[in-house]
C-alpha cells in the first residue's frame, strides 16, 4: 500500500504540476485524479442511494424503479393554441407538463393591459383569466398529469386559476400534483420578473406552502430555482450557492410561521440548469444534495427523512445554444441531458435546437423530447444508480462544489442574509462579474463555442421558425373583454377589497381564490396587492 502511495505521490508531482486548466466555476483540475484527492473512506464519502447525505440520490433504486418525469416546455400565443401542442406531446410520451408563460403574465398584467401589447404570447402562453387556465387544460384530466407551471409574481393567483380550473372538471385540490416555481428571491437576483418588494413577496411565497401543506398534500408549492441565476451568467458554484441560500430563507421564514419542518419540508423542491461542463454539473447536483441534507437535519432536526431531500427538476441550457449552426444544440442538449440523469435529477427538460432563434417548433420540440427517450431507453444510463459515483476526479470535484458553496454561504450569513444581499446588490454584482469574465473568455477563444469562435462557417442556416400570429391577441382581448361582461361587477369589488384588507394580516391564498371564484383577473388582482404593497424598484450598487 506505501509503494502505492508513493508512486501516485511521484505522479502527481511530475504530471499535475502542468495543469492550467479550470472548470466553468474557476476551480482548477489536474492532469490526472486519484485515490489521494478522495477525502476519508469511500464508504465514508460516497454512502449509499437512499440513505443521509443522499450523495448518490434520493431513492435506493433511483430510475431502474422509476424514470424521472419527462417534460418539454412548453406555451405560446393564447390557451387554445398552448392546449394543442401540450396534447400533441402528451400523444408522443411526455409524461409531464411544463408551463411557460408570456411575460406579461409573469409581470402580473392582464393581456389587453397597454404594457402587453406586442409581447402577448411571444415567450409563451398568455393567461388573464380562470376561463383561460380552463381553455389551456380543455380535456386534458388534472386529476392524472403533473403540471409544472415556471410563474413566479403572480404565482399565487395563477396556481388559484389552476386550482379551479381541477375544479371545474371534478378534481379536488388533494388529488392535484404539480409544481408552481413561485421562486421570488432569484427573480431579485437574476430573471427580474418581480412585482412586490421583497418582504411582502417572501411573505406571499410562505402564504402559498402554507396553504398547500393544508389544503394540496401532493402539491409543490415552491421550486427553488437555480436556473435563472445561471442563466443571468452565473458560474455552477454561484447557482448552487445562492439557490440554497435562498431555500434555506424560505425555510426559516415557514417555520417563523409556526409550521413544523415534516408539515412542509418533504414537499420543497429545486429546479436547476444543466450546462455543457459536463462533470461540474454532475458534481453540482450531488454535492446540492449532500448540502441540503446536512443543513435542514443540523438546523431543524426533522424526524422524516423526506424532509431532507432534495428533489429536483432540470433544464439544459438556454444560453449554451446557439443561433450558428443551429443543429449543434441537438448535441449540446444531449451532453446537457446526460449530466443531468448521472447527477440523479427527478425530472427534466430538454432543450429544443431552435430556442436560440425562437419558440420551438413542433419538429424541434418533438426531437428534443425524443432526446430524453433515447438517454432513457437506449443508452443504458438508467440500468444502476449512480454510475458516475466512484470516480476519482468526480467525488474530488463534488468536495471542490461543496466546499467553495460553504464559503459563499459564511459570505452571505455574514451580510445579514438574502434580503439584505439583494438591496446592497451583492448577487447582482457577482453574477455580472461572472458573466462578464466569461464573455470575454469566449471573445479571447480561451473557451471555445463550436460554430461561432472557431469552426465558423459563412451564410446562415435557413431553419423553419414558429411565427406568433397577431390574431392570437386579438382573439384573446376579444375573450378577456367577453369575460368581464360576464360576471357580477360588486362581488368583483368586494373580493379585491378582501385581499387588500388580508393582504398584512392573513395568509392570501383563500381571498384569492375567492377572488377568482368572483371572475377577478390576474391583472385586477395582482393590482388590489400593490396597491397595498407597491411595486419594487431596483437600486443596483456596483
Amino acid at each position: 500500500m506505501n509503494n502505492i502511495k508513493k508512486a501516485l505521490d511521484s505522479w502527481e508531482r511530475k504530471i499535475n504540476s502542468k495543469s492550467e486548466r479550470f472548470t466553468r466555476s474557476g476551480i482548477p483540475v489536474k492532469v490526472l485524479h486519484t485515490p489521494l484527492d478522495v477525502k476519508g473512506s469511500y464508504m465514508e464519502s460516497l454512502g449509499f442511494p437512499g440513505k443521509y447525505p443522499f450523495t448518490r440520490g434520493i431513492h435506493e433504486e433511483m430510475y431502474r424503479k422509476r424514470l424521472w418525469t419527462i417534460r418539454e416546455f412548453s406555451g405560446y400565443g393564447d390557451a387554445v393554441e398552448t392546449n394543442r401542442r401540450l396534447k400533441y406531446l402528451l400523444q408522443q410520451g411526455e409524461t409531464g407538463l411544463s408551463i411557460a408563460f408570456d411575460y406579461p403574465t409573469l409581470l402580473g398584467l392582464d393581456s389587453d393591459d397597454e404594457l402587453s401589447r406586442g409581447e402577448f404570447g411571444m415567450a409563451g402562453v398568455g393567461i388573464s383569466t380562470l376561463e383561460d387556465m380552463e381553455l389551456m387544460f380543455q380535456d386534458i384530466p388534472l386529476g392524472s398529469v403533473s403540471t409544472s407551471m415556471t410563474i413566479n409574481g403572480p404565482a399565487a393567483v395563477i396556481w388559484a386559476f389552476y386550482i379551479l380550473a381541477a375544479e371545474h372538471q371534478g378534481v379536488s385540490p388533494a388529488e392535484l400534483r404539480g409544481t408552481i416555481q413561485n421562486d421570488i428571491l432569484k427573480e431579485y437576483m437574476a430573471q427580474k420578473s418581480y412585482i412586490f418588494p421583497p418582504e411582502p413577496s417572501l411573505k406571499l411565497v410562505v402564504d402559498t406552502i402554507e396553504y398547500s401543506s393544508k389544503a394540496l398534500p401532493q402539491w409543490n408549492p415552491i421550486s427553488i430555482s437555480g436556473y435563472h441565476i445561471r442563466e443571468a451568467g452565473a458560474t455552477a458554484v454561484q447557482e448552487l450557492a445562492f439557490t440554497i441560500a435562498n431555500g434555506l430563507t424560505y425555510v426559516e421564514e415557514t417555520v417563523k410561521r409556526g409550521l413544523d419542518i415534516d408539515d412542509f419540508a418533504p414537499r420543497l423542491s429545486f429546479f436547476f440548469d444543466s450546462s455543457i461542463y459536463f462533470f461540474e454539473e454532475i458534481a453540482k447536483f450531488r454535492a446540492a444534495r449532500r448540502i441540503w441534507a446536512r443543513e435542514i437535519r443540523s438546523r431543524y432536526k426533522p424526524k422524516k427523512e423526506r424532509s431532507m431531500w432534495m428533489r429536483f427538476h432540470t433544464q439544459t441550457s438556454g444560453v449554451s445554444l446557439t443561433a450558428q449552426q443551429p443543429e449543434n444544440n441537438i448535441v449540446r442538449t444531449t451532453i446537457e441531458a446526460m449530466a443531468a440523469v448521472l447527477g440523479g435529477t427527478q425530472s427534466l427538460h430538454t432543450n429544443a435546437m431552435d430556442e436560440a432563434l425562437g419558440l420551438p417548433t413542433e419538429l424541434a420540440a418533438t426531437v428534443a423530447l425524443r432526446t430524453q427517450q433515447i438517454i432513457a431507453e437506449e443508452s443504458g444510463l438508467s440500468d444502476t444508480v449512480d454510475p458516475a459515483g466512484g470516480s476519482y476526479y468526480l467525488e474530488w470535484l463534488t468536495d471542490e462544489m461543496e466546499k467553495e458553496t460553504y464559503a459563499y454561504l459564511d459570505r452571505i450569513n455574514s451580510m445579514g442574509g438574502v434580503i439584505k444581499g439583494i438591496r446592497n446588490g451583492f448577487f447582482q454584482k457577482e453574477i455580472a462579474e461572472s458573466s462578464y469574465r466569461y464573455q470575454k473568455e469566449v471573445e479571447e477563444k480561451k473557451r471555445i463555442i463550436v460554430g461561432v469562435n472557431t469552426y465558423a462557417r459563412s451564410g446562415v442556416v435557413k431553419i423553419p421558425l414558429l411565427k406568433v400570429s397577431e390574431r392570437y391577441e386579438r382573439r384573446q382581448i376579444s375573450r378577456l373583454r367577453e369575460y368581464r361582461k360576464d360576471r357580477d361587477e360588486q362581488k368583483v369589488r368586494q373580493a379585491l377589497n378582501d385581499i387588500q384588507k388580508a393582504a398584512w394580516e392573513r395568509n392570501l391564498m383563500p381571498s384569492i381564490i375567492s377572488a377568482t371564484r368572483a371572475r377577478a383577473t390576474l391583472g385586477e388582482i395582482v393590482a388590489a396587492m400593490k396597491e397595498v404593497w407597491g411595486e419594487f424598484r431596483e437600486q443596483v450598487i456596483f
